[in-house]
């Protein structure tokens, strides 16, 4: 017995037995979840490659040919270097990017300050519709009606004349940059509706606790709205001008029917300058090459935005 006894002490312990059916298994189940993921993703990613890679791909293989419609002629990427030495193309660059920034300032902005003085006023809701309601209308009924306004005999040069000021009278539609100026203002009142509505929903959202801690801790007016709304609708801040600035930089029904880029190139965008690149003079490898220059610009303005975005801020911990 005490032999028994001490061997049974002398033996070292054994370990127990690791079985891999248990990481087998689990292996299994990420696999199969990984699979259903994939299966629902596909479609979408189908769908992405087919409406946007592969023509996105196909204008760039355009871009590199002197393409009248009728015969094609590789010219590798002479589009290109004419399209960086043409004047016309940087105005329409220019323009461009005074849309961006026109549009930033002003409707985001704009949407922001509504939003804020209209969301616990009393008669808000009243002051919201009448600036969503244009936002109801397409581009095409935008320009018509400012075009009644901002032609030469329009509404806006009538009322002047009748008011006193004739001298304020100005052709608004036919010298740049005033017309892409007032082109601008008139996306302005169009597109301040979706900002405050974005904007609202963020308010919204905010805990009434951080308002209420804010103002017994002393902030008010323009205090608690820049040091405490502000930072709390930085989300929806983020979705409301990234939308903005690739809607800006796609920029064409408005000017079209506004001006048709004139007079002459003066108030075309990159978006306008592709049409009639492509389908007015029927130089397709230009507009091509036009197409992919605008593609990148958005595709490098969003990235560049939203990258910035999620970058942790000073003070904070990544």
């Amino acid at each position: 017995m005490d032999v028994v006894t001490h061997a049974a002490k002398a033996a070292p312990p054994t370990e127990p037995r690791t079985s891999a059916a248990p990481t087998s298994t689990a292996r299994s189940g990420e696999f199969r979840r990984a699979a259903a993921v994939g299966a629902f993703l596909l479609p979408a990613v189908a769908l992405i490659v087919a409406l946007l890679v592969v023509p996105f791909a196909v204008t760039a293989g355009r871009s590199l040919f002197d393409d009248n419609g009728i015969s094609a002629r590789f010219v590798g990427l002479s589009n290109y270097v004419a399209l960086f030495t043409d004047p016309d193309f940087a105005r329409s660059l220019l323009n461009t990017v005074c849309w961006v920034v026109g549009t930033l300032v002003l409707p985001v902005l704009l949407g922001l300050v509504l939003a804020a003085l209209t969301n616990s006023v009393r008669w808000g809701v009243v002051a919201r519709t009448a600036v969503v309601i244009p936002y109801a209308l397409s581009g095409s009924a935008t320009a018509l009606l400012w075009t009644f306004l901002l032609r030469s005999d329009g509404a806006v040069n009538q009322t002047l004349g009748a008011i006193g000021l004739g001298g304020w009278q100005q052709e608004w539609l036919l010298h740049w940059p005033l017309n892409t100026i007032v082109m601008i203002v008139a996306t302005t009142w169009q597109a301040t509706g979706a900002s405050l509505i974005l904007f609202l929903i963020g308010l919204q959202t905010i805990p009434v606790d951080t308002i209420e801690a804010a103002r017994l801790d002393g902030a008010q007016g323009m205090q608690l709205f820049l040091r405490v709304i502000v930072p709390q609708l930085r989300p929806m801040t983020v979705v409301v001008v990234g939308m903005s600035i690739v809607n800006s930089l796609k920029t064409f029904d408005i000017v079209w029917l506004l001006t048709q880029g004139g007079p002459g190139t003066d108030s075309e965008t990159l978006a306008l300058t592709m049409y009639r690149q492509t389908f007015t003079l029927n130089r397709y490898g230009y507009g091509a090459a036009v197409s992919v220059v605008l593609t990148v610009v958005v595709i490098a303005a969003s990235w560049l935005y939203l990258r910035r975005q999620v970058q942790p801020r000073w003070g904070e911990v990544s």
